[in-house]
Formats: C-alpha cells, structure tokens, sequence
C-alpha cells in the first residue's frame, strides 16, 4: 500500500470508528464497518488520489456499511424501522470532536483482561490487523482473533459508556505493556520489536498532544523516547545483546534523549509526581550520563526510593537493588535480594552479576545458567550462557 495512504487511514481509523460508537453504540458492528471501509479506502485511494475529505468519506462509507451489517441481523423484522431512524446523514461538515482518547479508554476497559485490552487497543486505535498483532506476541491469529471477539462482546455486556474518561490510568497501564513488550520481547528471537514500540510511542504522542498538562501522560511519553533512544546500541550486528554499561553511547539517539529529558523536566517541575515520571527521570539520568563510569547512582537509588514509596513491586525492587549494589557495594546488595520472593530470569540474572561484582565467580555462573533456563527470549539466553562461561 502506498505509506502517505497507510499512514492517513492509521491515524483516522480510531476518529472515524468513535464517531460511528458515539453515535451508535455497538462497538462491534461500528468496528467492522470501519474495517470494510478501511479496505475499500485501501483499494480505491491509491488509484483514484485522496479524497479531499477523508475522515468524510470514512465516515460515510462506514456508516453505509453498519446500516447494511445492521439489516442483515437476525432481527431484522423488528429493527428495520429503528434503522431507517437511524441512517446517519452524510457527514458535512465532519464532525470536529476527535474520539480516540474516548475510544481508547473503552478499548481498556475494567472488564477485559490485560490481553484483551493491548488486542482491542491495537486493533482497534492502532490500526494494526490481526494478523500483525499475532505476528508482534508470537501467538496464533486465532488466538488474538479470538481476544478481539470476545473484548467486544464484554464491552457490549457491560453496558460501557462512550464518554471521555476523567483517569487514565488504565489507558496508560495498556500503552506502557505494549512498549515494555515491543522493547525487551519476553520471548522470540529478537530484543527488541519494533512495531510495538513504534505504535506504542505514536498511540502515546495522540495522547499527550490531547493532554499536555496530565504529569503522568508527559512521563510515560519521555520515558518511551529515553528507553527508545538507546535501541540502536542494544544489540550487536548478529543480534547479541549489550548491557547498558557496555553500549557505545554515541549511537544513542539525542534527538529522542534532548525530547525525553524537555519532557521529564517539566513533568517534574509542573506535575505532581508519579511513577511513570520517576521511572523517566531514572532513565534520563542514564541518558545524560557520557560514560558508564559518569552514572549518578546515588541519585538513581534516591529516584527508587521515592518508586518503591508510589509503586512498590518486585521489579522496582530488584531495579533498586542494582542501584545498591552501585552506591554500597554488592555485599549490601545481595543481603536485600535474599528478602525479595520472586522466581523470575531477572532476579537469577541480578544475583549473578551480585556475585561477580563480590568475586564469587563460580556461584555466579550457577546463576547466569538457571537464568538462562527461564528466559524464553533467545538473546537474553545467548548472553547469559554466554556470562556462565566467562564470569567477571
């Protein structure tokens, strides 16, 4: 497909879908008809050029294509008047109210599971088919096709309001997931997917140009850009992974990092203080770093104080052990990891490198191997084997 034509119907596609939720309910049916619409634009722009209206002409073609979805249900009989009432008139002027911060919070709502929730989001406000989201979680398509089905059906049963949401916390919670799996897969054969970090920034930037002020919002978005911009140094040319300590700085990416850290600082001056911020503000110290060596770990311990106070959670604590180690050594560190009860790659990974930094080489590749054996990513296996047999 020509990409000025993906582009456009990516970015309208949730606009022209609430519309049609805003004014008929049924997400179901609204979001095949929008789908079919989307494949006729698909099919006909490219040829014919770019409407003149396209959210117009989105917006009429799909309402065509619900009233004939709608007249073909099984009640039709009894419908058939109530559809007549229905039939929306063309859109002109399109309506100037945009949807998607509204639709995206439907696509998060509270009675669908947290897998649901990223499959309805992605398809639904990303624009992403199903096949492409079974591709980015190496899951079946039917799996994810199934996932889609019954988040509409639930939404549909729970009687869900299309209303502009007050929290975001849920909507966020979503966007966050997306990108934390598309940065550092939890399985497959690559570090990083980059279509779901790539979604989940753009999903994060129509967010934030809606809500400037909202703190958290500012902190998820800079701590995306400040996460992002370390990728091209992440893994080698054959894919192998480069600790943070190790990564050649000078292919980070400092347009991302000058945007992240703008962001983060006035999140932090303006806002009151979240996690997402905390988070932000602990990789931009990283970021402003020039050298492993010039790390300010004693502020980075402070900014997990300050998480395990708002967020407390086994991985903010074994993050924060690593800043321990860092500011009191690892005899300190390891004592606080023997209190933390999680079985996780990570924490096996983290006593490891603990015993290292102690000398305790051998226990050290005791635990690089048994990390290897939970992680289901391949190149967080290859490096930690990789570790077992040359501990340091």
């Amino acid at each position: 497909m020509n990409p000025e034509v993906e582009g456009l119907l990516r970015t309208l596609a949730p606009q022209v879908l609430g519309v049609l939720v805003r004014r008929h309910g049924q997400f179901d049916i609204c979001e095949d008809a929008v789908q079919e619409a989307l494949l006729g634009a698909a099919r006909q722009w490219p040829a014919d050029g770019i409407p003149d209206n396209p959210k117009g002409w989105l917006i009429t073609a799909a309402s065509r294509r619900w009233i004939e979805q709608y007249r073909s249900d099984t009640a039709r009989r009894q419908r058939e008047d109530k559809v007549v009432a229905l039939t929306p008139a063309p859109p002109d002027p399109v309506p100037a109210q945009d949807d998607t911060l509204t639709l995206l919070a439907l696509c998060c709502h509270e009675s669908l599971t947290t897998a649901s929730q990223i499959a309805l989001t992605l398809r639904a406000v990303g624009g992403l088919t199903t096949a492409e989201i079974a591709r980015a979680f190496l899951v079946p398509e039917a799996t994810v096709a199934q996932r889609i089905s019954r988040a509409k059906q639930k939404i549909k049963q729970s009687g869900a309001k299309f209303r502009p949401p007050q929290d975001l916390t849920a909507v966020l919670h979503v966007l966050y997931l997306i990108f934390t799996e598309g940065s550092t897969a939890s399985s497959g054969n690559d570090l990083v997917r980059v279509d779901l970090t790539a979604e989940a920034l753009r999903l994060t930037r129509q967010l934030h140009k809606r809500r400037p002020a909202d703190g958290e919002l500012t902190g998820l978005l800079a701590l995306m850009l400040l996460t992002d911009a370390r990728r091209p140094a992440r893994t080698d040319t054959n894919g192998t992974l480069i600790p943070l300590a190790e990564q050649d700085r000078t292919r980070w990416d400092t347009r991302a990092i000058d945007e992240g850290t703008t962001l983060i600082s006035t999140a932090l001056e303006t806002a009151q203080i979240g996690p997402y911020q905390l988070q932000a503000a602990i990789a931009a110290v990283h970021a402003e770093a020039k050298t492993a060596d010039d790390t300010d770990w004693h502020e980075i311990l402070g900014l997990y104080d300050l998480l395990t106070v708002t967020a407390p959670g086994p991985m903010v604590s074994l993050n924060r052990i690593v800043a321990v180690a860092m500011v009191h050594g690892p005899h300190r560190a390891l004592d606080e990891l023997s209190t933390l009860d999680l079985d996780h790659h990570r924490v096996h990974a983290v006593r490891a490198h603990l015993l290292d930094l102690r000398g305790d080489h051998d226990q050290a590749r005791q635990e690089y191997e048994k990390a290897a054996k939970l992680t289901l990513s391949a190149p967080e296996q290859r490096y930690l084997r990789s570790r077992s047999r040359h501990p340091r």
